[in-house]
């Protein structure tokens, strides 16, 4: 890469709950193998200001959930229910097709609780976009922590830094991490990741001298070599990794590397054809954009 890439994020309301996207964009469209982040809150939760998506269908990626505050309730066609709280990772791989919903729990609007967390999705290997779907829950406590630079509290939700090692299974070799500062610091970081985004969530942060704004990311030109300075209780997000060699196309909530993959997801999506969720009996329904030909 001749030069960093800086990319703001832009504001989605999903009906009652507001996010900000920073992936895709027409100037970069993925970091690595991720294609799609979203920053959730943080909302102070009620009623009528909550997270309430409909079941809604997959095809071809992973989705990666993880809060830093509050919980969510993921439910899927395969059968799962299950409570997200901060600091966990819900990993739910599409494949072929799977559908799913995302709520606040109920105990979860009282008391003036708030919800804040990310959202990622990541492409899948041309060889397992047909692959069976399947959902993981991985408790915080299974995440390795530790002390980065002596300045930084470091978690590892996705692959390899050093000798630390996630556990959650992915297809391929990537990098999801969490990083908040104790102290203000200045120095180096480095990864050997082909591609690196760094995003920062709060606080000030200064990456190869460009000055980040809350829900800005950027993807460094050299990995290995990034400058950065950042004031005490900042909270950056790093992923990475190498791209697909083949192109991704997107439509809606399906990704894939054949369109007409996606024309058929479409067409099942709108025969009612990819499942059910138990306990839910509303969905979200096919929009009305034209389907990539």
């Amino acid at each position: 890469m001749e030069a960093d890439i800086i990319l703001s994020g832009n504001t989605r309301d999903l009906g009652g709950f507001s996010v900000v996207r920073s992936i895709p964009q027409a100037k970069k469209r993925n970091v690595g193998p991720f294609v799609f982040l979203d920053h959730m809150g943080p909302l102070l939760l009620t009623d009528t200001s909550k997270l309430d998506v409909r079941p809604h269908p997959h095809i071809g990626l992973s989705t990666v959930t993880y809060l830093f505050e509050g919980k969510g309730l993921h439910r899927d066609s395969l059968g799962h229910k299950q409570v997200i709280g901060p600091g966990d990772i819900n990993w739910m791989t599409a494949g072929k097709g799977i559908v799913h919903s995302e709520r606040t729990p109920e105990e979860d609007l009282v008391g003036g609780k708030k919800m804040h967390g990310v959202q990622i999705w990541v492409a899948l290997p041309k060889e397992d976009e047909d692959c069976e779907p399947s959902f993981t829950h991985y408790s915080k406590t299974l995440l390795p922590k530790f002390k980065l630079q002596e300045a930084f509290d470091a978690t590892l939700m996705i692959g390899k830094y050093g000798e630390h090692v996630s556990p959650v299974k992915a297809f391929a070799q990537m990098i999801f991490m969490e990083l908040i500062s104790k102290r203000n610091f200045s120095g180096k970081l480095s990864y050997p990741e082909q591609e690196i985004g760094i995003f920062l969530i709060e606080g000030k942060a200064t990456i190869n001298n460009h000055e980040l704004k809350t829900d800005d990311i950027i993807i460094v030109k050299d990995p290995k070599n990034i400058e950065l300075s950042v004031s005490e209780n900042t909270r950056l997000i790093i992923i990475g990794g190498e791209p697909h060699p083949e192109p991704r196309f997107m439509w809606w909530n399906f990704v894939s590397s054949s369109k007409e993959k996606i024309r058929d997801a479409a067409q099942r999506w709108k025969d009612q054809a990819m499942g059910k969720v138990p306990e839910e009996n509303d969905f979200i329904p096919l929009p009305n954009d034209p389907l990539p030909q």
